[in-house]
């Protein structure tokens, strides 16, 4: 029999409850319900019985006789995460909780192609499987997060300025070459805030997710949920324009602020500084390698180099710029900045917090909390893997 059939939407509640919170109690739950105690314990009893709930041992005592912990049953199989950006991929499997079996990091590029990429991701996913000892038949759902606007619906790419190859591709049928689950797209930021709102149980109910690196994007959660706007291309403020008179980004249009603060543009300030003779370690660094990255003006910046650490503060100034607009209009309890581009050192972030606040209002950040994620790099792994215990759930119920 199937564990799933027959579930009526308070048991099917219940277990997404279950989900957000990272395992709770039966009077936790209770509480968390709209069930009475009785009625709750029963419809515990009930799932625990099905194979849908299992007890993961004592909680702390708070003076009584310890509860058992609740979550969801490891039984019902595994998820597969990837987590998709310009220059890299991270991919994981995940029991139905989010414990993570097994994980993979290495350099992508999305400009060779849907194919060449996909086909890697299948291999690793595949490998992980093994590793974890599950098989293709044991994925209940796959979260994928990629670095462009997204369908929701469709789970197709939409004219994504990054990775035009992408545009319109079905990234379901060639998962399906592979595996039988359903595969959940979205876009890489918002599946960042997906997994802040994870870790966060739900708690806060209006706050943003800023991914800086090749692009930047934006995360919105609004009313405790992710908002997506009504085609799927919410929070893309990389394409703000903090500058008329700037470069012409690959969208077409001049003064993005992606072009002019986001890791291309980090890197090709870096050059200018070393052909107006500006910064010898710079000088050095390219001389040696032929090029430099945004990590470099990183290692230079926490080196002491004045040019270097000019570079990095024009960067957070910008896009604090364009998030003071963000901030004005949208008044989040919290901002929270993950990418690659993070990596640069506390020197960004002061430069971000500072234009933050200097050009919003003083009632828009009387209580606004500014920091780095504190799921780090794991925040897009642990979001699509949100994604699809979430979206699995919801088919669920829909097919009831």
């Amino acid at each position: 029999m199937n564990r799933w059939n027959g579930l009526s939407p308070g048991e099917l509640a219940l277990l997404d409850t279950v989900f957000w919170s990272g395992g709770l109690s039966r009077d936790a739950l209770a509480r968390r319900s709209a069930f009475s105690k009785t009625r709750a314990n029963a419809v515990v009893a009930g799932l625990l019985e099905r194979g849908l709930l299992e007890e993961n041992g004592l909680q702390a005592s708070s003076g009584g006789r310890r509860a058992e912990t609740l979550r969801l049953h490891r039984g019902l199989g595994v998820l597969l995460a990837a987590d998709l950006g310009a220059t890299g991929l991270r991919v994981g499997v995940l029991t139905p909780d989010l414990e993570v079996l097994a994980r993979h990091v290495e350099s992508a590029d999305v400009r060779k192609g849907p194919e060449v990429v996909l086909a890697r991701v299948r291999a690793l996913l595949r490998q992980l499987l093994e590793q974890a000892g599950r098989s293709a038949h044991d994925v209940i759902g796959i979260g994928m997060g990629v670095p462009g606007p997204v369908n929701f619906e469709s789970g197709q790419l939409v004219n994504p300025p990054l990775m035009p190859e992408w545009d319109g591709f079905s990234l379901r049928d060639d998962m399906k070459a592979d595996f039988a689950a359903p595969l959940f797209v979205d876009n890489d930021v918002n599946i960042m805030a997906l997994g802040e709102l994870w870790r966060l149980q739900r708690s806060l109910h209006n706050f943003l997710v800023i991914k800086v690196g090749t692009g930047i994007g934006c995360g919105i959660v609004c009313q405790g949920q992710v908002y997506r706007g009504s085609t799927g291309s919410a929070g893309d403020v990389g394409h703000i324009c903090v500058d008329p008179s700037g470069p012409r980004c690959h969208c077409g249009n001049l003064g993005c602020v992606e072009a002019m603060a986001a890791g291309p543009a980090i890197a090709r300030m870096a050059r200018a500084a070393v052909e107006a003779g500006e910064s010898a370690l710079l000088a050095e660094t390219l001389a040696a390698t032929g090029t430099i990255r945004p990590e470099d003006v990183a290692r230079a910046s926490r080196a002491g180099d004045a040019a270097a650490n000019a570079i990095v503060q024009r960067a957070g100034g910008l896009i604090g710029q364009m998030l003071a607009s963000a901030v004005n209009f949208f008044n989040p309890s919290h901002i929270f900045f993950g990418g690659s581009m993070m990596r640069i050192g506390p020197l960004f972030l002061a430069s971000l917090r500072q234009s933050i606040y200097q050009r919003s209002l003083a009632l828009s950040t009387r209580q606004l909390e500014i920091q780095l994620s504190p799921l780090g790099e794991q925040s897009g792994l642990i979001g699509a893997a949100v994604l699809a215990m979430q979206e699995t759930l919801r088919m669920k119920g829909a097919a009831r």
